[in-house]
């Protein structure tokens, strides 16, 4: 085969001999090229010949590559490597030299060769053909290929990314090798459309478990960055680390129609190796993912995500829970661009898991499709809610102002309220569960509301979110009502001055606090005018509460400070200094059955307050009568002061004495000098008294007659003067009943008026539509009834003639006879 036959004659005969002279050219120049001695290397100079013939006849390159591939086959089987190795680096050479069209051809050939290298039993052959491809994937073709199939080649590349070899520098060698074969793979197929499609799921399925298989072994190693440029060599070089370099690559040419092939692998993975439950390996595969896919499909990843955590509903806690911190990290990261178009479908999903795993918690156990009922451990799944509703804040502060208050209304619908919202309704969920899911919500929506800034109060808090959310600051529940308070101080903190007010304190120079203080704009007027009396009520309120300890008084004193410098005009100021007042008169009560702890934490949020309002105002009589009283209590009284009080063991009595005179803030003196600054010395003047509901305003209203009533009796008996006495409780009694209905009217008038607007605001069209046709009718037979009454009564009072004339009375009086109505007889125009 090697040389050709030639028959030469001869005088005598015919003789038969070989001649290599004339064999053809390419097969000489190529066996020119291996040395008699395989360690000598490749002849450079017969190379270079070589090479210079394949670029002068282009048209021979195919059966050089065919040739090599021949003796390379040969030499494999012969195990003589040494010339395997050489013929591979020749044919290196001439695919880096040669561009012409008949390389496709050629490039077959160079493919069947590493083919057989990589189809070996020896390492170093599979790395040799390894190396030699990847050198073959970073050269661009100029002519297409309609017929090349690397899937061979994605399933060997896998098979050696997994390589289980006992010497394990060889296993590390041939892993290396396998990732750098997949980098290479995916580079040639990557962005051409006439390659097989490498994002298809029979080739991802391979592609990615085996680099997830190879990073798990760097898993100490975090990535901080989007790519790891500053790596000393060492970690260039290991396994975990070429492993990232290749799956960032890979992920960076996702287009977007294949970032759902290309992790839904990796969700498999982590599920198949319950890699979930350590959080770490998953949190870092997602960052790898977020900073190295186009920031504009990272929605994409978000709701594949949330896919998955549907689709693990019965799965453990933990697993729930690994997912949900993958949320967290991933929705950091990709910033606004993490939620997508379907913003309140993110925050649904992760609602419902919320309440999902608080229904868990109550019953105890849940039905899984595998194992059967899964009991539930406690404390797996209160780290699950606090997972999501961290997760709820992450993805709320990705979200501009407008959105942000949709979630926070959307949030407050989910929110069981009786008589608002509907009650959850779960097996073995009572009244304790739909207290556990108020508090799981009304955290999540105090994570959404943290940082929250606008610039218009009045659209961003409607009535249909402040409502029902200051409803809660009213239930007894402790909890409940101190994030109602943490959630109403983050929303009206605009310039981050609520850190400065985290604890009560008397402060002797507010400047200090350097305190970022902003003109009113006219939209916070508005929204003063129409919720100020709504906030006042509930802050006198929670004060009210027994149950109410230190964090709730420095949430309500955060609230006053912040009204004062965030949304305060003039009359805000006014009314503010009147609840002040208000509390104070509150701790003084003896009708209020308020613990002495409570008494005393009551009065010290109210100087701290008229010390911190007395300095905003910057009126010096009042802030010397403020200065006064407070240095007053400092020396005879300082259990009513909040350095004595909310600290970790109060310093407070038994039982409070009768306080008066100087100890107190005098609502006479305040008014007179704000009153000389220009303010409203008849609004400052009448003490504040809370908007109560109309049960509430019902049942004061009672008991402050029957005590007048009570106390008018007793002197009336015990004086001398009783007739009048007697005379002036009548007066008394006339004018009170007077002022009270005045008062009742207008209250029910107001009230009337409120209801309809809230109807017609809330109610559906429906509903109106009809409530508005009963009204008619009813309306319309009111007013046939009437006419019936009215016709009736003046046919009896003054009967018509009677077409037979008079009759004369005995008297000789002419009197009209009566007829009945149906001898009548009416005109024919007045007959219906």
């Amino acid at each position: 085969k090697e040389e050709s036959v030639v028959w030469i004659y001869t005088p005598r005969e015919w003789v038969c001999g070989c001649c290599g002279a004339l064999r053809p050219r390419y097969k000489r120049l190529v066996d020119n090229i291996f040395p008699e001695d395989p360690e000598d290397g490749l002849v450079k100079a017969n190379m270079e010949k070589l090479t210079f013939y394949a670029l002068s006849a282009p048209e021979k390159l195919d059966r050089i590559g065919a040739y090599l591939s021949e003796r390379l086959s040969r030499d494999v089987a012969r195990h003589r490597y040494g010339y395997v190795c050489i013929a591979m680096e020749a044919l290196d050479q001439l695919l880096m030299a040669c561009h012409c069209q008949s390389i496709n051809l050629f490039v077959e050939s160079f493919l069947k060769m590493v083919r057989k290298l990589l189809e070996a039993d020896k390492p170093n052959l599979q790395i040799l053909g390894t190396n030699s491809f990847v050198k073959f994937a970073n050269i661009e073709e100029d002519t297409p290929s309609y017929h090349r199939s690397y899937d061979f080649f994605v399933s060997r590349f896998s098979e050696m990314c997994h390589s289980s070899y006992e010497d394990p520098d060889i296993r590390t060698k041939i892993r290396m090798a396998g990732i750098k074969g997949l980098q290479g793979v995916v580079r040639k197929t990557v962005n051409d459309e006439l390659q097989a499609n490498i994002w298809d799921p029979q080739h991802m399925d391979k592609i990615v478990p085996s680099l997830l298989f190879n990073l798990q072994s760097g898993e100490g190693t975090e990535s901080r960055s989007p790519s790891p440029l500053q790596a000393s060599k060492k970690e260039k070089e290991s396994p975990a680390e070429l492993t990232e370099r290749c799956f960032r690559e890979l992920l960076g040419r996702a287009a977007y129609g294949n970032i759902k092939n290309a992790v839904t692998p990796v969700l498999m993975h982590l599920d198949n190796h319950s890699l979930w439950e350590g959080k770490t390996f998953a949190v870092r595969c997602f960052k790898i993912i977020m900073y190295s896919i186009q920031s504009q499909h990272s929605h994409l990843v978000i709701q594949q995500l949330l896919g998955h955590l549907d689709a693990n509903s019965r799965s453990s806690a933990t697993v729930r829970a690994g997912i949900v911190e993958v949320l967290l990290e991933a929705a950091a990261i990709a910033a606004s661009g993490s939620v997508g178009p379907t913003v309140l479908e993110v925050f649904n999903t992760l609602l419902r898991h919320l309440r999902l795993s608080v229904d868990y918690e109550l019953t105890g156990s849940y039905d899984c499709t595998n194992i059967g009922t899964k009991i539930i451990k406690e404390h797996e799944e209160r780290q699950l809610q606090e997972a999501v509703i961290r997760t709820i804040g992450s993805f709320a502060n990705t979200l501009p102002t407008y959105q942000r208050s949709e979630v926070m209304l959307f949030i407050m619908g989910k929110i069981p309220i009786p008589g608002m919202h509907p009650m959850l309704h779960s097996t073995g969920s009572g009244p304790e569960g739909n207290r556990m899911i108020q508090v799981m919500l009304l955290k999540s929506l105090r994570q959404v509301t943290c940082g929250f800034q606008t610039t218009n109060m009045l659209t961003a808090l409607p009535n249909s979110f402040l409502d029902p959310l200051l409803s809660f600051a009213l239930l007894e529940d402790a909890e409940i009502r101190l994030l109602v308070l943490e959630i109403l101080v983050s929303l009206i903190d605009r310039h981050n001055n609520l850190p400065k007010f985290s604890t009560i304190s008397i402060i002797s120079d507010i400047s200090v606090l350097k305190l970022k203080v902003d003109k009113c704009s006219r939209q916070d007027n508005l929204f003063m005018k129409k919720h100020a009396q709504h906030l006042y009520r509930h802050i006198y309120l929670c004060s009210k509460e027994q149950s109410s300890v230190q964090p709730h008084f420095e949430k309500l004193y955060s609230l006053l400070a912040l009204i004062s410098m965030e949304l305060a005009n003039e009359e805000v100021v006014v009314d503010l200094i009147r609840v002040a007042l208000a509390l104070q008169d509150l701790a003084l009560s003896s009708e209020e059955t308020l613990p002495v702890y409570n008494r005393c934490a009551v009065h010290a949020l109210s100087s701290a307050y008229l010390n911190l309002i007395s300095q905003l105002t910057t009126v010096p009589a009042f802030c010397q009568h403020v200065h006064e009283v407070i240095e007053m209590r400092q020396k005879e009284s300082p259990y009513l002061l909040p350095e004595d009080v909310f600290i970790e063991n109060p310093k407070i009595p038994k039982t409070l004495e009768k306080l008066e005179g100087e100890l107190l803030f005098q609502q006479a003196k305040i008014t007179e000098v704000l009153g000389g600054s220009g303010y409203n010395t008849e609004r400052l003047a009448t003490p504040y008294v809370p908007q109560f509901t109309d049960e509430d305003r019902l049942s004061k209203r009672k008991s402050i007659g029957e005590t007048i009533s009570l106390q008018v009796e007793v002197e009336s008996r015990n004086s001398p003067e009783k007739e009048e006495v007697n005379e002036n409780i009548k007066i008394y009694n006339t004018h009170r009943h007077i002022w009270l209905d005045s008062v009742g009217v207008e209250e029910q008038e107001k009230e009337r008026r409120r209801q309809v607007v809230e109807k017609f605001q809330k109610a559906p069209f429906e509903e109106i539509v009809a409530a508005r046709l009963i009204s008619n009718v009813s309306r319309l037979s009111e007013r046939y009834v009437l006419i019936n009454l009215i016709f009736s009564l003046f046919l009896a009072c003054r009967p018509p003639p009677s077409p037979s004339g008079t009759i004369t009375s005995s008297y000789g009086q002419t009197q009209s006879r009566s007829v009945p109505v149906y001898e009548m007889k009416f005109p024919d125009l007045c007959v219906y």
